[in-house]
């Protein structure tokens, strides 16, 4: 709450894009080789070798797939060449916008689901269409691993192809040291506001705000 009231980068960034979700509860298990999987609907622990699907969702798929494409079902986790290693489906296709791409990510400012660490990527889901997917190593062995249908899996967030593109990350530049804007800039936002010990807090997320949002305009400085 102190975040929301007062940190609007923290909020912010907590809120860019969206959260995605494990389709079903389950839980893995490694034990330093190989891989193995269970939910409710198949209690026993099974191999994963090196995939599987949804329960009973092969069929479901096929119901509905045009002829060419029945038995094409995407499976639901794939054991990945590197020990340890895991390919999970968010039971989710993606497309987006020409040059909006989707960066697939651990969700920020959370703690993550114990046990596993996810690897980040960036999507062309704008030329690219299919099932999302994020990879994820487990970080312990021999011991359940639970993935919960409740709880934030992945974020996916939107970001612009010319954001990442070698040309505008190319133009970044450094400087041995700051001009006469950059200390007035430097006055303003670290030391004028620590002269005032009794001011509100929250004025760096109220002017962020009052940016975005038309409806906050006319506010005072401060309120949150």
């Amino acid at each position: 709450m102190r975040a929301v009231r007062y940190c609007e980068a923290l909020t912010s960034a907590t809120s860019f894009g969206w959260w995605l979700f494990a389709p079903i509860d389950l839980e893995l298990l490694w034990d330093g080789t190989e891989v193995f999987w269970r939910c409710e609907r198949a209690p026993e622990w099974m191999p994963l070798s090196p995939s599987a699907q949804l329960p009973d969702y092969a069929a479901e798929f096929d119901a509905v797939a045009p002829e060419a494409l029945k038995g094409c079902s995407p499976p639901f986790l794939t054991a990945l060449p590197e020990p340890g290693t895991v390919q999970i489906w968010t039971g989710l296709m993606a497309q987006t916008a020409a040059d909006w791409h989707l960066l697939v990510r651990a969700p920020a400012n959370m703690p993550p689901a114990g046990g596993i660490c996810l690897f980040e990527g960036i999507v062309e889901t704008d030329r690219w269409f299919g099932p999302l997917f994020t990879n994820m190593r487990l970080t312990r062995s021999h011991t359940p691993i639970r993935l919960r249908a409740d709880y934030p899996l992945v974020q996916v967030q939107p970001v612009a192809r010319h954001s990442y593109s070698n040309d505008t990350l190319d133009r970044m530049q450094l400087s041995s040291g700051l001009g006469e804007a950059d200390w007035e800039a430097y006055r303003c936002s670290i030391v004028e506001p620590n002269s005032r010990p009794n001011r509100a807090f929250g004025g760096y997320a109220t002017a962020a705000r009052k940016g975005r949002h038309p409806c906050m305009r006319g506010q005072p400085a401060g309120a949150a």
